[in-house]
Order: structure tokens, then sequence, then C-alpha cells
């Protein structure tokens, strides 16, 4: 039986996160430069998209370009911004295809101009797909998005539209970035690394976590399916006993 054959279609986690890790050493283990590796992470992406997507996934969000990525070589970071470009408007076909609505968390404003553009077509052309959301987190910080949730949130306190009495979880979620889509199920990281690298700090807690030695170049729909059955085999029990969930 097949790995895809064992997932339990009543059981697919309905967010899933996806920390891509491991382009430039996929790359340099080939012995190309680090831009390869992004390119090749490009392909990684649309299989696990297109498997998550058919498989019944409803939200996809993956951890494209962190705040602090911009502090890597101008060549580097040139080079996958005219990747982001390049991609986009490649993969609208699969897009449309899969039903797919492409989404964008992060700094966006900080993007170049032709990244914002190709951004917001692409965007607006799947915004009537309805069979999963793909978020790219692009120039996203965590800690940065969870100190703008709190000044806006200390903002209306000033202005007397909310008490601080009021102030509670929800508050803080509906200004938050994710505030459209429920919080992940299961947070994927490839490449071996063990960390959450300031992602869905606040989104992610009481997510499944699943690490791979897999570099994400690598990963595939059956690594995604692997991911997929360890979730199934877990019990998610949110504070609570196991004899509570089942007495």
């Amino acid at each position: 039986m097949s790995l895809k054959e064992q997932l339990h279609t009543d059981k697919i986690p309905g967010h899933v996160a996806i920390i891509m890790d491991g382009n430039g050493r996929w790359a340099k283990k080939q012995g190309f430069l680090r831009a390869r590796g992004h390119k090749k992470g490009v392909d990684a992406l649309r299989k696990v998209a297109t498997a998550a997507a058919k498989n019944g996934v409803k939200y996809l969000t993956v951890y494209a370009f962190s705040s602090e990525n911009w502090s890597r070589p101008k060549a580097e970071v040139n080079a996958l911004m005219s990747l982001l470009v390049s991609s986009l408007k490649k993969e609208l076909g699969t897009l449309q295809k899969n039903e797919i609505r492409l989404s964008a968390i992060g700094d966006l404003a900080s993007l170049p101009e032709k990244c914002q553009v190709e951004l917001s077509e692409v965007r607006k052309t799947t915004a009537g797909n309805k069979r999963m959301t793909l978020t790219l987190a692009l120039s996203y910080g965590s800690k940065a998005e969870i100190m703008n949730a709190v000044r806006a949130i200390a903002q209306k306190v000033h202005t007397k539209e909310l008490s601080v009495e009021e102030i509670n979880e929800v508050h803080l979620e509906q200004h938050l970035l994710t505030h459209d889509m429920p919080p992940p199920d299961l947070l994927i990281r490839t490449s071996g690394e063990h960390r959450i690298s300031n992602y869905l700090l606040w989104q992610i807690a009481y997510a499944e976590l699943y690490f791979t030695d897999t570099l994400w170049p690598d990963f595939d729909e059956e690594d995604f399916y692997k991911a997929l059955l360890s979730y199934q085999n877990r019990e998610r029990r949110y504070g609570k006993t196991s004899e509570q969930l089942n007495p």
C-alpha cells in the first residue's frame, strides 16, 4: 500500500505550515551556486502545494523569505527577488489548474516594486479559487507581527475604543497577519534543523511539529505524505489527558 493510500481522509490537517529550509546546502552539495538551489526549491513547492490541494489541505503557509534574510549577500537577495517574480508568472497556470488561491503575509511594502506588482496581479487572478489557500510568508518575522498587533491594540486603548479589561486572545489574533485563517495543525521543517526561526510563533502554540533531514529541494510528494501520516498517528490533547479525550 502506498503512503498516499495509507492516509485517513478524515484526518487531513486543515492548515499546514512549512519552513522550506536547505536550498543553499542542496546547491552546495551538488556543486552549484545557491541560486540553483532556490530554483529547485520552487519545483518542490509546486509538487507539495499540488499534493496538498488534491488531498484536502485547505491552507498551506510557507516561509519563503524571512525579515532576517535581507541580511544575506546582496547578490543572493537579488536572485531571490528575481526568482519570485519569474516564479509567480510561471506558476499561475498551476495555481489555476488546482484551484489554489495565492495570498501573502509579511512586510510586503519592503519588496521590490516588480515583486509587489506581480504578487498583486497573481493574487487578484486567483482570488476566486476555493480549493486551497497558499500563503507566502515574505519579508516576514513573527516577533514584528506580534509587536505590530500589540501596538494596534494599544492605540485602540489610547483612543478608548477598547479597555484594558476587554483585551483577550481573540483581540490579538484579529490583529495578526493570519487573522483570516485558522492556526496551523502541522508545522514541517526540512533540512535537519530543529528550530522555529521566528515563524508563526503565536499561531503554532498547539501545532504538531515534524522535522526531517531531507533538504527542501529534495522534499517531494512522498515526503509530504510521510509528514501527514506522522501527524495522523499523533494524539492532539490541547492540555488535556488521553483519558479525557477517550473516556
